[in-house]
């Protein structure tokens, strides 16, 4: 008689679905911005490469990129329920609007990187609170701690840490993120001129500030050191 082991890998197969599902969003993102992408092309010219909706869609997609890779991180290993309903929300949510991104540039004829990072704000208050000069470009490492996003050092931290300090550590870091994410938002409303880019833009801005306000009442609830 063979006996089996019948211990179930939930946080695993949960964790696989997330990243699944993230998959699943991008896809349906991507043809959901072709469709509205062609749509638009009969209402006027498309971006150009140096205008303010590319430059938003190459950065944001970078700023994206690195807010999943951190939610699916505290998704696989928290132990608080609403903390994984909000990574997977934001893991799934940031996914489809990385792919819509994504296909504006490749609409548009335009490729996905271009230009300094942050650049195509210099001439929007935003950008000016922002703390991006009008007058140079800065380094991609001096962008991304202006945008808000998490070190190199500080993406291996929230890897190797569990439990209560893991959690603790994604709050902080992705309020921090969530909080750069929404002047360049901001920026493009202020600048940019595309229906499609805008209605996203605006959409940032409410979800991101909901979120800060969801994240900060978690570090409340668990007793997060300020």
């Amino acid at each position: 008689m063979n006996v089996h082991d019948t211990s179930s890998p939930a946080p695993r197969w949960r964790w696989w679905m997330v990243a699944l599902a993230v998959i699943g969003v991008m896809s349906l993102a991507f043809a959901i911005g072709r469709f509205s992408t062609f749509s638009a092309s009969s209402v006027g010219a498309y971006p150009t490469s140096s205008s303010a909706e590319a430059g938003f869609s190459r950065d944001m997609q970078v700023h994206h990129a690195q807010a999943i890779e951190m939610a699916m991180e505290i998704y696989r290993k928290t132990d608080d329920d609403e903390l994984r309903i909000l990574a997977y929300d934001i893991a799934t949510g940031q996914a489809g609007q990385r792919g819509e991104m994504f296909d504006w540039l490749v609409q548009w004829g335009l490729p996905q990187a271009g230009g300094p990072m942050m650049a195509w704000m210099a001439t929007s208050e935003a950008g000016h609170d922002h703390g991006v000069p009008a007058d140079e470009s800065l380094t991609d490492a001096e962008a991304e701690a202006a945008m808000g996003m998490a070190s190199s050092a500080e993406l291996s931290a929230l890897s190797a840490a569990t439990g209560h300090d893991a959690d603790c550590l994604f709050l902080e870091l992705m309020i921090r993120h969530h909080e750069g994410a929404i002047p360049m938002a901001d920026a493009v409303v202020e600048l940019g001129s595309d229906a499609r880019v805008l209605e996203v833009a605006g959409a940032i801005i409410a979800g991101q500030s909901a979120e800060i306000d969801a994240m900060e009442s978690i570090q409340a609830r668990i007793g997060c050191s300020s």
